[in-house]
């Protein structure tokens, strides 16, 4: 967290939902496999190259120490460690291969892990296919399998192969991991179509679909809010961007009312320059400055209806002398009306 800024720039893609906790998406991910693997189906998993990728594979290894003593678990885990993990990304590969090389950098219940002789993207069945043909030989096979590819949206590479092969069978699973954006193919999938078209080929989506937002690496709105109230000196003011308009305007809301700072949603092509950005206090200033511009106003038209009225009281007095009834009653409206301006006049001055 960094405790200071003049102006806030901020992603907003989780901005109306909050994720899995840690424990949840990870017996919900052995779920989805374990049942998956047991109908003899493959688990598709469109994954980001680097980061997405090894935290799967940590999350897969660590899930057999969590629990020791539940038979339940011990038969979905043994399902899942019984077929082959495959990594079908280069890049993922090599990102693999540079985490493994920096486990010094890991956590210390990594690295307590480690020295147990326990790696943790690192356990059997596990492989990579770093060339075209094995990643063709992939889809040459219906056995079981858990295949990890990229691009995470599915607009390129890898994934849109292992797609056209799998999506039209009911015993698979399309696990997504990862944010979707709007008309990325990855998106139109999770959004319920019932058919897709993958290298100009029309392709039924029949397999399974499933959506763990916990391993996304967008926060959720609770962690955009943490990230805000962490700042010792406040954002003078907050630009939100990299969302949907949905979740920007609920985390506007939501900004705006607990921590009190003023918040613009840029829309596409627009320039801002932040030394014309009104600042928390110059908003209230301003109001403060249109309120007292609207009461002058006011103050001013009832100057002139109160100088019309005594012009015409005075017309009728002039024709009505003899109504002393009639003229006190008048002049005592009048009076009321002088004293109910002096008050307005009072309130523009803050006396």
């Amino acid at each position: 967290m960094i405790d200071t800024a003049d102006f806030l720039v901020m992603e907003s893609t989780y901005g109306n939902r909050l994720h899995l906790r840690n424990d949840d998406k990870a017996s919900l991910f052995l779920d989805i496999v374990s049942e998956t693997l047991d109908k003899g189906g493959r688990v598709i998993i469109p994954s980001f190259a680097v980061g997405r990728t090894q935290e799967i594979l940590y999350e897969i290894d660590k899930l057999k120490d969590e629990h020791v003593n539940d038979e339940v678990f011990k038969r979905k885990y043994k399902t899942l460690m019984k077929v082959p993990v495959y990594v079908d990304s280069p890049l993922a590969i090599s990102a693999t291969e540079v985490f493994k090389k920096n486990t010094g950098l890991f956590e210390e219940e990594i690295q307590n892990k480690l020295k147990l002789g326990d790696h943790p993207l690192e356990f059997p069945g596990l492989k990579f296919t770093p060339t075209p043909d094995e990643s063709r030989a992939l889809n040459e096979s219906f056995d079981p399998a858990i295949i990890i590819s990229a691009s995470g949206m599915c607009d390129i590479g890898r994934i849109k192969h292992h797609l056209k092969h799998n999506l039209w069978n009911p015993n698979n699973t399309i696990l997504f991991v990862g944010y979707q954006a709007p008309g990325t193919l990855g998106r139109t999938i999770v959004d319920g179509a019932e058919k897709v078209r993958i290298f100009g080929e029309e392709i039924s989506v029949n397999a399974r679909i499933e959506y763990i937002e916990g391993y996304s690496g967008h926060a959720d709105q609770e962690w955009l809010l943490n990230f805000i109230y962490s700042f010792i000196q406040k954002p003078k003011h907050i630009f939100l961007v990299h969302g949907e308009p949905e979740g920007q305007a609920v985390l506007k809301d939501k900004i705006i009312k607990t921590a009190n700072i003023p918040v613009t949603i840029p829309k596409f092509g627009e320039k801002y320059d932040i030394r014309d950005i009104p600042l928390l206090e110059d908003k209230l200033e301003i109001s403060k400055k249109l309120e007292i511009k609207q009461l002058r106003t006011d103050i001013l038209n009832e100057i002139d209806k109160l100088r019309d009225e005594v012009q015409d009281a005075t017309n009728i007095n002039r024709i009505k002398e003899n109504s002393k009834e009639q003229s006190e009653r008048e002049i005592t409206d009048l009076t009321n009306r002088v004293e109910e301006l002096k008050q307005m006049i009072k309130k523009v001055l803050g006396e």
